[in-house]
């Protein structure tokens, strides 16, 4: 087929099929026409695969063809879609024989860089004859006219050139495409024209999934000593780009979805049946897997008048002994989300899980790539093993969850990323086994100020009972026997859809009632009955758990798709919150709720016994002298109710924060 009948057979397609939307796109003022692959295959076979082999000039055709209609004098491109499963191509199994052919690959961008303008074509001036002269520039060096017709040879002068926005994404492979130990392969590709327009550029930003559509080109290496390598760089030509599927709000949902949705959100066992349905081969842990349905569909965001913002996502720390299910459950949370990201202690750094600076060779500077927590934006993080991760790198978190953004000033950029993320966590206690007598942040290698960011702290712990362990015996080796009887209370696909709609459509709101439930909850728990005389009194709840409260009620009132948060959701939240509070919070000394054992890590008890000794030493000090002997201080203490290995705990952590010191053996002086 020669080039004036791909012409004239694109002009009978376009009028055929596309003569409406070619009238539409030209009102709207815009430039691309997106065609379907499919519907050329049916028109034209022979079009169809000749645009497969040689896609460069047959869409010049194609464009050639919309001009000729004669609908508008502007230069319309051709864009496509749905090419066939042929054209589908992994990054890593790109080769030579893809080189100029039109291919089509799924992948997340990584890069971005500054849309920049870029020469398509110059215009040059013979100053002998005044002959006009116009170069296409299709290589990345500016080329200017060797000679002229007249036969000069030179400086040529340039009249005018013509400029198009140019981007350059480097795309990854997706995760899920990967197997065994593969690393995942990149691709530069450049966008130029109508793809960089603003509304496009946030299909594009890095994190999103995208589906690439168009050429794959070589360009030349040059070597340190100016000569050209033997070796060639791949990099694609970008003919369309569509957002794939990825966050809560692209999930699509029919009419006949939405219908299985509303008789589902009316069933009297809606929570238990949506919990049941968290990891069904892990058995038990009833609690857990409703508090992870409510932190699926999360709380309502709230955005001031003043542009301060209340977070409405809830985020869950799992502590526990090993082999009780942790893993498991992040996992299962990562693959039933439609926006997560898995990631695992020690191969988790600040710059991977928040953001990093990297080098651009495009525009030459530098541009920024965005790390777990920002590709996981609008989804949700779990993270393995969090104990693993050093303290450094997990001080990136602070700003991350409870802020929600990711604020960076390195090299000569000062960026705020969105990190609007929901984060499951699971951690190891330092002894493998959780102690409920001892605080939290001494069981884990955490920062306090990190551990009190989340709203629920849960404690799996492993308790031999014969009763229990002979259901879990039980359901585990069932489940290995047969592994068809493991069965889903709502399907997954469903239970996607479910948390997707409500998500996108559900923002309830604390109805009168619901407010006076939290308020007498927390008013009431903060004044109980505590300790008398000179002790710290320990404070039970603080304002974060308040927070905490209402996102657990909102997200209630989302599990059953209302509008209106009530009494029974603040119910719900309460108890959820009580169960946490009771398995992290307790102080068996006290026999009372404290809130110092998350957030601080040092119980309101043990922190007024070391007042008492401070005190002691202080009044030995004037007594004795400067010396005072450590036998005088523990028969004193004897006194005042604290027993010899308390004191001695508590001498020894008064040297660490260096209040006092050891002079001689026996004996301690005030620094």
């Amino acid at each position: 087929m020669d080039v004036q009948e791909q012409i004239e057979k694109f002009q009978e397609f376009f009028r055929e099929e596309y003569e409406t939307e070619l009238h539409k796109i030209i009102k709207k003022g815009l430039y691309a026409l997106v065609i379907d692959f499919n519907k050329l295959a049916l028109f034209s076979p022979e079009l169809s695969d000749q645009l497969l082999e040689e896609p460069e000039e047959i869409l010049k055709a194609g464009e050639i063809a919309i001009q000729n209609l004669d609908l508008t004098k502007k230069l319309i491109r051709v864009r496509l879609i749905n090419l066939p499963d042929s054209q589908k191509v992994a990054i890593r199994d790109i080769r030579s024989i893809h080189l100029g052919r039109l291919i089509s690959f799924e992948g997340i961008v990584r890069q971005s860089s500054d849309v920049r303008p870029q020469v398509v074509s110059a215009k040059f001036e013979c100053p002998s004859c005044g002959n006009t002269i116009t170069i296409l520039q299709l290589e990345s060096k500016f080329r200017e006219p060797f000679r002229c017709s007249c036969g000069r040879k030179g400086k040529f002068r340039l009249i005018n050139k013509e400029l198009v926005d140019a981007q350059r994404l480097v795309i990854e492979e997706s995760s899920e495409m990967l197997e065994g130990g593969e690393q995942p392969k990149r691709l530069a590709i450049f966008l130029k024209e109508d793809l960089v327009e603003p509304k496009m550029e946030k299909k594009t930003t890095p994190g999103s999934k995208i589906r690439f559509t168009g050429l794959i080109k070589e360009i030349p290496v040059m070597l340190n000593t100016g000569a050209q390598s033997i070796r060639y760089d791949l990099v694609g030509e970008t003919n369309n780009i569509e957002p794939v599927q990825q966050t809560y709000e692209d999930v699509e949902i029919n009419e006949k979805d939405e219908e299985e949705i509303n008789l589902l959100s009316k069933d009297k066992n809606i929570y238990e049946k949506l919990s049941k349905t968290i990891a069904p081969s892990i058995y038990g842990y009833s609690e857990i897997k409703e508090a992870l349905i409510l932190q699926l569909l999360g709380g309502s965001k709230k955005i001031r008048e003043d542009g301060t913002r209340t977070r409405g996502d809830l985020h869950i720390l799992l502590v526990g002994d090993p082999g009780s299910g942790k893993s498991q459950i992040l996992q299962f949370i990562s693959k039933c989300a439609p926006k997560a990201k898995y990631i695992s202690g020690k191969g988790a750094s600040a710059a991977g899980l928040t953001a990093s600076v990297v080098r651009d060779e495009f525009i030459k500077g530098w541009a920024l790539e965005a790390g777990a927590l920002v590709l996981a934006n609008n989804g949700i993080a779990c993270l393995d093993e969090l104990d693993k991760v050093s303290v450094e790198d997990t001080s990136a978190l602070h700003e991350a969850m409870e802020q929600q953004t990711i604020s960076i000033a390195k090299a000569n950029i000062q960026a705020t990323l969105k990190s609007e993320t929901t984060i499951l966590a699971a951690a190891n206690p330092k002894l493998s086994r959780f102690d409920p007598f001892k605080p939290i942040a001494s069981q884990i290698n955490m920062p306090p100020t990190l551990i009190n960011r989340f709203d629920l702290i849960f404690a799996m712990r492993d308790i031999p009972n014969k009763d229990v362990d002979s259901k879990i015996a039980s359901h585990m080796l069932n489940i290995q026997q047969s592994p068809e009887l493991l069965k889903y209370e709502v399907p997954l696909p469903l239970l996607r859809k479910y948390i997707a709609y409500a998500r996108q459509r559900v923002n309830p709101k604390l109805t009168d009632q619901a407010v006076d439930e939290i308020k007498s909850f927390y008013v009431g728990l903060r004044n109980t009955s505590q300790t008398g005389g000179d002790e710290i009194k320990p404070i039970p709840i603080s304002a974060r758990q308040l927070e905490a409260l209402v996102r657990l009620t909102e997200a209630s009132a989302k599990v059953r798709l209302s509008k209106k948060a009530t009494r029974d959701d603040a119910r719900r939240a309460i108890t959820l919150l009580k169960y946490c509070l009771m398995q992290v919070g307790y102080d068996y000394e006290t026999g009372q709720i404290d809130i110092d054992r998350i957030s601080t890590g040092i119980p309101a008890s043990q922190r007024s016994k070391i007042l008492v000794v401070k005190e002691l030493i202080s009044e030995l000090s004037e007594k004795v002298g400067k010396t005072i002997p450590v036998e005088d201080l523990i028969n004193y203490a004897a006194e005042k109710g604290i027993d010899d290995k308390q004191i001695e705990e508590i001498i020894e952590k008064l040297k660490r924060d260096g209040e006092i010191f050891e002079p001689k053996r026996g004996f301690l002086a005030k620094i």
